[in-house]
């Protein structure tokens, strides 16, 4: 009984200490704002973000961009994933090739994408391909260092009983590697899903005509910093809601371990 009790007081605090926080937050906002009389175009109230945010929403340029951002983070995340996975489990099973492959790969995570990024524009244009290709590039090197630590980490003796059970490399790889390396591999989709949001945004203020980050150069020209406000909140919820994501396959995929 008093077991239960403690995890519903536990349930309780948690459940209620995002709203907590985010009222906190929004009212050391609007307090520093009054204390220190700034202008709008320095640092908005939250009124001033909210109802820009209303107007976006109302004449659908916070949607179409939305729109355009997701698909990019998407479609950049799944590349990077594939890529890295095809790699990593090639590099998993051959040294050699990790030893061939590595400096290489070390060398491209030495230069920050933030850097490169202009020349992908440059040389892929301004459009939809070169923001995907940025974001598949941030997202591809967390995801395989996890993927190949995660194939490593499975035990030989279980490679050895599935190979004295006759099964072949898709099966071991199926019903071994894959499930004994999901919780390492899910870690860095987790950690990959939040870097497909910067890889995009960052692809967008280097050089697009759509998308939040080209939402946020408008209201930074515009001297609209309201609108660079909703375009950064906005980009947040979706970081949040990948994580989330995530997090929820992670319980339906790993609910084995609990039980």
């Amino acid at each position: 009984m008093e077991n239960r009790s403690a995890k519903k007081d536990k349930f309780n605090i948690k459940r209620w200490s995002i709203p907590i926080s985010i009222a906190l937050f929004l009212l050391i906002w609007e307090s520093a704002v009054r204390l220190f009389q700034l202008p709008a175009f320095i640092l908005p109230t939250p009124i001033q973000v909210g109802e820009r945010f209303l107007r976006s929403l109302s004449d659908g340029s916070l949607l179409w961009h939305t729109a355009a951002t997701l698909g990019e983070i998407l479609s950049g995340l799944s590349a990077g994933i594939i890529l890295a996975s095809l790699l990593g489990y090639l590099l998993s099973r051959s040294t050699l090739l990790e030893n061939i492959l590595q400096p290489f790969l070390v060398a491209s995570q030495a230069v920050p994408t933030v850097a490169i990024s202009p020349l992908i524009v440059i040389w892929f244009g301004p459009g939809v391909f070169s923001k995907i290709l940025i974001c598949a590039l941030i997202v591809f090197f967390p995801v395989l260092v996890n993927i190949v630590v995660g194939l490593r980490a499975v035990p030989e003796n279980l490679r050895d009983l599935m190979r004295s059970m006759g099964a072949d490399r898709w099966q071991t790889l199926r019903l071994l590697e894959l499930p004994a390396a999901l919780p390492v591999l899910l870690g860095g989709l987790r950690i990959g899903a939040t870097l497909s949001v910067i890889g995009a945004v960052v692809g967008e203020l280097v050089g697009a005509n759509r998308g939040l980050g080209f939402l946020i150069n408008v209201g930074r020209g515009q001297y609209d910093t309201a609108l660079v406000f909703v375009g950064v909140f906005t980009l947040v919820v979706l970081a949040l809601s990948l994580y989330g994501i995530v997090l929820y396959l992670e319980k339906r995929l790993l609910r084995w371990q609990t039980e």
